[in-house]
């Protein structure tokens, strides 16, 4: 595994490291339109509006998810691409 691809795999996994985001993820890739509002995750995984939108920040930044914003609202998306690859690195290294 090169370097670069280390450092992705562990931004990856660094986001993943928290409860409350593997929690997101969960009903993210759960949904059947992959997408939901930062005030339905929130209110799913039970933490206020801010600290959700903190959470989905480190998830966005490690690439898991994308957002965008209709109306008043942001909808995150699971990028399924991105966890794959993240799960076919995990298969072959270890």
């Amino acid at each position: 595994m090169s370097t670069e691809n280390a450092v992705e795999l562990a931004l990856r996994l660094k986001a993943l490291a928290d409860p409350t985001r593997i929690r997101m993820m969960s009903l993210l890739m759960a949904d059947p339109t992959r997408e939901m509002t930062a005030t339905d995750l929130a209110s799913a995984v039970n933490v206020s509006g801010g600290t959700a939108t903190h959470h989905l920040n480190q998830l966005r930044g490690a690439g898991l998810v994308t957002s965008q914003r209709r109306g008043v609202n942001n909808f995150y998306r699971a990028e399924p691409g991105n966890i794959e690859a993240l799960r076919g690195v995990l298969n072959t290294c270890c």
